[in-house]
């Protein structure tokens, strides 16, 4: 179990993000924040500069689409970093046709040997009905076994309902 690292998990426009920022910034540490969204429309875009907005100057910002386990490496001791979020990060890899066990495999082994604390933002996607086409049948199973893994391994895992954090895991430090 890495006990320095958090997992938040929770719906679309759940809070989790700005609960994961908070969490992050309440620390006396260099800030890092590894962004896996892409900007493919204006919508987008919007949505990422809205982020990096609220998050401010004290933050140092990599972007990290589909390697984020190199980013992880790059994580030095005393350092904080927000993964934000591990769902698009599987997004980006479902659509670019790469192995997914071997990417969650990549994931996991950065995650574990990284360096800082580590806070990561996850969608829950099993609420819902199941969806009506294979892609999206393939990602729900994906994204679920993820955030399986990330739970187990996590010391703290946290799901964001409204804007309301409730700790399923640890104690909010």
């Amino acid at each position: 179990m890495l006990s320095d690292t958090c997992l938040v998990l929770g719906g679309a426009a759940s809070g989790k993000s700005a609960f994961a920022e908070n969490l992050v910034e309440r620390q006396d540490a260099p800030l890092v924040y590894i962004a896996s969204a892409q900007a493919w429309d204006a919508e987008m875009r919007a949505k990422i500069d809205t982020h990096v907005a609220r998050r401010g100057p004290r933050w140092r910002t990599v972007e990290a689409p589909l390697d984020a386990a190199a980013e992880l490496a790059r994580l030095v001791p005393g350092e904080i970093c927000l993964f934000d979020c591990a769902t698009m990060w599987l997004s980006n890899h479902l659509l670019a046709e790469n192995d997914l066990e071997a990417e969650q495999a990549r994931l996991l082994a950065a995650i574990r040997d990284c360096a800082a604390r580590l806070v990561i933002v996850s969608n829950e996607v099993g609420f819902g009905i199941v969806p009506d086409n294979a892609l999206a049948r393939r990602f729900r199973e994906a994204q679920g076994r993820l955030n399986i893994v990330l739970a187990r391994e996590a010391g703290l895992v946290v799901q964001v309902i409204a804007g309301l954090p409730q700790v399923l895991k640890g104690e909010l430090p």
